[in-house]
């Protein structure tokens, strides 16, 4: 975290008050994510989590995975029986880094093009959720490719929504922290 702007909205801010920025969002993400599930088909649920970890993207750019991956870690540790998931771990990361950095090429650019951040959004959700997580869950318990793309395919849709919420109310929180 660089300098003095906090990222992506342009607002001045040393790095304690970064830190803690980003300790307050890791919080609300876990508190969303625990509380605030609802489920849309099966076990697959909408997390409201990821409303706070795309407005992580948007403020700090790639930093902001922080919140995604931490945050997921926190809530799998603390209340899933499975307990710490590698492959949410890696999908959250991988996210994190891809959107913040898209986020951050807008912010540069002086750009808003919600409708380009979506489908980009959708596009990295994809990469982490639907391929990366498959993938290391297929490796890790031995199942076939093709029965767990269907289940997370569902699943990057479903994230991808509650990002894009997040996308559509961060010009409101920006104006907050100015």
């Amino acid at each position: 975290m660089p300098g003095k702007c906090l990222g992506l909205g342009g607002v001045k801010m040393n790095k304690t008050k970064k830190v803690v920025l980003l300790g307050i969002l890791t919080a609300l993400y876990v508190v969303l994510s625990f509380c605030m599930k609802f489920t849309v088909i099966g076990n697959i649920q909408i997390d409201l989590g990821y409303i706070v970890f795309a407005v992580a993207c948007c403020i700090f750019g790639p930093w902001g995975f922080v919140v995604g991956a931490f945050g997921c870690a926190i809530e799998s540790v603390l209340f899933s029986a499975y307990g710490f998931s590698i492959s949410w771990f890696a999908a959250n990361t991988l996210i994190g880094l891809l959107c913040g950095g898209a986020y951050l090429k807008f912010h540069k650019a002086k750009t808003s093009h919600l409708i380009l951040k979506m489908v980009m959004t959708l596009v990295f959700v994809f990469l982490g959720v639907g391929l990366l997580k498959t993938g290391i869950e297929c490796k890790l318990y031995g199942i076939p490719f093709e029965v767990k793309i269907v289940k997370n395919i569902v699943a990057t849709f479903i994230d991808t929504f509650a990002m894009w919420i997040g996308l559509w109310i961060y010009p409101l929180i920006k104006k907050g922290l100015k």
